[in-house]
């Protein structure tokens, strides 16, 4: 499937931020080594406090000394460094620590930005939010007598959160409904599982995806593989896709369970830091079902060291695209009044020793974001799997077998743009109390009403465009109605079950097989090789 498969539960400008935030080792300790020459340093603060002196004393409007601080020297300096050193005000360093420790207090509800409007796109299974009856499409009028006309989705998200067991009021528009509705809500612990509900998509070949790595990723990975009994796993789609990463230690601890212990995992190195490998410490030679690992552009960071950990060490098929090629770690620093850093210290290997960092030199940051380049590799960074396998370094990780999903008409690319398959869930689920169960598929006359909303809102299409993918218009309003009529987990299912991808990944499990074959009897035989005492 070409449209993203999160895009239903994630705002668009989520994995950019993710792969700038991810890949943290740890907190620094908030010592730097090599110092500048003390002469030069003196010599540039004095400079800038002198034009920080004039700019004060003669802009046309007055100038917030933190604001110019925090918000443009700071960061502007960073930015002279890499695209992945950060600085963090207080709130966005609190949303940093929220992402690492997988929970927050509020109300338990994704929301967006459109046209002007903050708009949720699901409330999450069992909470606050989900248990009041907030749907999806509902757009937040008021929160606490507080109009959010006029703020942006994030100020919104600020103002649903605070101290679990106190109360927030919430009104909100809906489709079909003349007059404002009002929910009276009790912000509780919501966790942000980076881990989705693992499931078995054929029999004994099961799905597992992880969305992020945060300080519980790890435990929730076993938590999944032990509830389906992984003793009845005959193969296993690991899904990266779209993820942008996190904590090195939980990408470590996945990639190591599918591995052999003592096995690299990942090392690096930096100017002031010598190289330094993390090992496979819970890895079992009994985890010998094939792997299938799905990777696109977006997967960064965390992910691609799991992706080329496995790859390297030719324990897991890998299907997708170039991986985004973030391989610079950052130390985080706290500092004061909140506030962090997040600074490169070192770069990231894989096993076999390529560098996963795509090269950034030479291109602007906004090139290196969303470029077009996904093939490239250094080829002066040639490495060779356990297997003898190929790889190469410098353009993040590079799958084995290509797949982008399928080419979108413009009919359907409008479409998507124009969150036709959104708003019209919204309007049916607004104007009737619509039912439906699991296995529910759109029949002729809600086909026709789709068809009927598209002409009255001005989407413009021919008869034979809209029958050329008719198959596919269905499934997307399926997958719309799901989320809205059965939930979030329900609508996920059906999007794995029915993607192009996964059905691709279940077709190359035997492919999987092989290279696992081929690398044990690379051990039997490195084994049988070294000298006895």
């Amino acid at each position: 499937m070409a449209t993203h498969r999160r895009s239903l539960y994630l705002a668009p400008l989520i994995v950019v931020f993710g792969a700038v935030a991810g890949g943290f080792l740890g907190r620094g300790p908030g010592v730097a080594a090599a110092p500048a020459s003390q002469d030069d340093v003196k010599t540039s603060i004095q400079t800038f406090t002198r034009v920080f002196d004039v700019v004060e004393r003669n802009a046309a409007a007055p100038v917030a000394a933190d604001k110019a601080i925090f918000k443009g020297a700071i960061p502007g300096m960073l930015r002279t460094l890499d695209p992945h050193s950060g600085f963090y005000d207080p709130r966005d360093f609190r949303v940093l620590r929220e992402d690492q420790q997988g929970h927050y207090y509020g109300v338990g509800m994704s929301v967006t930005e459109r046209n002007g409007k903050t708009i949720v796109i699901a409330p999450f299974a069992g909470s606050p939010a989900y248990r009041a009856g907030i749907r999806p499409g509902d757009t937040i009028l008021v929160v606490n007598d507080k109009s959010t006309e006029g703020l942006n989705s994030a100020e919104v998200a600020d103002l649903l959160k605070g101290q679990k067991g106190t109360p927030v009021q919430v009104t909100v528009g809906r489709e079909g409904h003349d007059t404002p509705l009002t929910f009276n809500l009790v912000r509780d612990e919501i966790p942000r599982k980076s881990v989705n509900d693992a499931f078995f998509v054929r029999p004994g070949i099961a799905h597992l995806d992880i969305e992020s790595f945060n300080e519980n990723t790890g435990r929730e990975v076993e938590e999944n593989l032990k509830r389906l009994g992984e003793q009845n796993i005959k193969g296993l789609i690991l899904d990266l896709r779209e993820n942008p990463g996190g904590l090195l230690t939980e990408g470590v601890a996945v990639a190591g369970r599918f591995l052999h212990p003592g096995q690299t995992v990942v090392s690096h190195r930096g100017r002031s830091s010598p190289e330094k490998p993390y090992l496979a410490r819970n890895g079992s030679s009994s985890r010998d079902y094939p792997i299938v690992v799905l990777v696109n552009r977006y997967s960064a960071s965390a992910a691609e060291i799991v992706a080329g950990a496995l790859q390297d060490h030719d324990r897991a098929w890998v299907i997708g695209e170039n991986t985004f090629g973030k391989g610079l770690v950052q130390t985080v620093y706290p500092l004061s009044e909140n506030t962090g850093l997040a600074l490169t210290t070192a770069k990231y290997y894989t096993p076999s020793g390529r560098l996963i960092q795509f090269d950034y030199s030479a291109k602007s940051f906004l090139d290196y974001y969303y470029r077009k380049d996904l093939d490239a590799k250094n080829p002066q960074d040639v490495k060779m799997t356990d297997g003898g396998r190929t790889v190469y370094g410098g353009g993040g990780i590079a799958p084995d077998e290509k797949s982008a999903g399928r080419a979108l008409t413009r009919f359907q690319r409008d479409l998507l743009r124009r969150f036709a398959f959104f708003n019209f869930t919204a309007r049916t689920f607004g104007q009737r109390d619509l039912k439906i169960a699991p296995g529910w598929e759109p029949d002729n006359e809600v086909m026709n009403a789709f068809h009927r909303f598209l002409l009255d809102g001005g989407v413009e299409f021919t008869e034979a465009e809209f029958a050329e993918v008719q198959d596919w218009l269905k499934l997307q309003v399926r997958r719309e109605f799901y989320l809205t009529g059965l939930g979030v987990e329900q609508s996920r299912r059906l999007s794995v079950e029915t993607d192009p991808m996964v059905l691709q990944a279940i077709e190359a499990l035997p492919k999987a097989k092989e290279l696992l074959e081929n690398a044990k009897k690379m051990i039997v035989q490195r084994t049988a090789r070294q000298p006895r005492p």
